[in-house]
């Protein structure tokens, strides 16, 4: 049975000596710590962060600008065959499913945050690519073999040939996408942040 390094804990210690502040100074540190946990702990909440770990479309309209691309696609074809991560987000391996996704997910957050969102979305390069490898992967047994070498992602990439929506170009969000183009759309409504508790309290109060 192995002992543990003396040397180690004696580094442990050097390190919370350090990090410990001065006694007068411990209240104030614990105090604003347990402030910072419960802000961020209020973040995860109010943006509903677990949710971008699921499959469930309703997760895209988390903000408002993604509802013009709920909306048909909920009322299109491929509403009822797929979700909006088995066209957008890589489904070869796990790993670079997840990775996609972390990425895609802090650029948006990102984003949506500094209220930098434009009008109309348009689908970047990395995204294009994953729409393009999954358009393959469901409708392969529709492809030509011939026409499926010719389409294959990275070729257009590299030789500038078409994606399968230049053609399609209605599948599946049509060819208007801007927050004017559905402005009344009918789509779930998200849960409110306040809790339940608080909003009876502030109705009561007022």
């Amino acid at each position: 049975m192995t002992q543990n390094n003396p040397d180690n804990h004696s580094v442990f210690r050097k390190i919370f000596s350090w990090l410990k502040p001065p006694p007068k100074w411990q209240f104030p540190v614990i105090v604003l710590l347990g402030i910072m946990v419960g802000l961020l702990i209020h973040t995860f909440y109010i943006s509903n962060a677990i949710s971008y770990l699921s499959d469930d479309p309703r997760t895209c309209i988390n903000c408002h600008v993604m509802n013009p691309q709920f909306t048909t696609w909920e009322r299109g074809s491929h509403g009822r065959v797929a979700t909006c991560n088995d066209c957008h987000v890589p489904q070869d391996n796990i790993i670079r499913t997840y990775w996609f996704k972390a990425q895609d997910g802090m650029r948006h957050a990102t984003i949506f945050t500094l209220r930098n969102e434009p009008q109309v979305i348009q689908i970047k390069d990395a995204g294009q690519q994953a729409v393009q490898e999954n358009c393959i992967r469901c409708h392969q047994n529709n492809i030509h073999p011939i026409a499926l070498r010719s389409i294959g992602a990275e070729s257009i990439i590299d030789e500038g040939q078409r994606f399968c929506w230049d053609c399609h170009r209605e599948v599946p969000h049509g060819r208007v996408n801007s927050l004017s183009s559905t402005p009344y759309a009918n789509v779930p409504k998200l849960k409110p942040i306040m809790p339940e508790w608080l909003s009876s309290f502030m109705e009561k109060e007022n």
